[in-house]
């Protein structure tokens, strides 16, 4: 990903996609920029207005370069996110009502990371641990999936995550993986320790195996009603569930 693209991923552009950050979700968004010639946004004023969210008039000129697409005179800029060291959220494991990490190796599917976020913060999880490339982008589409979660969980990114897991490992923390096969363990018998790190893999080729040999089990949802696969949020969210349900 350019420079130019990590920026524009940090934009929600068109009037009702703001609109409805600024009546849910205001405490998201740092700046909403309007066109000067753009007809008709008394409604978004007024509710930037109402909201306490800073706003600007420019040039159309301006909005076009910041974002090269149909933004119907209205663009949203995102506050970032701050990132935490990896030993801060081993910390935070051990100190939060759920003792789990949640890594996501490769996930691309930024509605999948915000909903496995917005899980997790229900749960009461410690945080979420991923790798830098071929994750995708905690942006507009992920914030929107996780509904406020991405801004309440502490996040980890790291450049490898595999030595990362060995970190985890080395710091007392048990790392389970995801995946079927003959191999894995029913999640309903297998023991589980905490605190421990979940990883769940790519939605298409699963996790590496790089990062699935540093696993201290493969935990495997049975699948009795015909039905062989489920989307990775799914899985995440109904073996986080039961992992909850076993440490209480």
């Amino acid at each position: 990903m350019n420079e130019n693209s990590d920026l524009r991923s940090h934009l929600t552009p068109g009037r009702k996609p703001v609109l409805e950050l600024l009546r849910t979700r205001p405490e998201v968004l740092d700046t909403v920029f309007l066109a000067e010639d753009a007809p008709g946004l008394g409604d978004v004023l007024g509710q930037c207005k109402e909201a306490g969210v800073r706003f600007r008039k420019v040039r159309r000129a301006e909005l076009d370069r910041m974002f090269p697409g149909n933004h119907q005179g209205v663009v949203g800029r995102l506050r970032g996110r701050q990132l935490v060291e990896l030993d801060s959220l081993i910390a935070e494991a051990g100190r939060c009502p759920f003792p789990l990490i949640l890594a996501l190796d490769q996930v691309q599917d930024p509605g999948n990371v915000g909903t496995l976020a917005r899980t997790l913060l229900a749960l009461g999880g410690a945080g979420l641990l991923f790798p830098r490339d071929r994750t995708a982008f905690i942006g507009p589409a992920a914030a929107k999936a996780a509904a406020g979660a991405l801004d309440r969980l502490p996040l980890c990114q790291v450049v490898n995550l595999a030595r990362a897991l060995d970190a985890c490992t080395e710091a007392g923390l048990t790392i389970y993986g995801s995946a079927a096969g003959p191999a894995s363990t029913d999640l309903f018998t297998a023991r589980l320790d905490f605190p421990a790190v979940l990883v769940l893999g790519n939605e298409d080729k699963g996790m590496r195996p790089n990062v699935g040999k540093r696993c201290a089990a493969m935990l495997s949802i049975p699948m009795r009603g015909g039905f062989d696969s489920l989307n990775v949020a799914q899985a995440g969210a109904m073996i986080m569930t039961e992992m909850l349900r076993r440490r209480s």
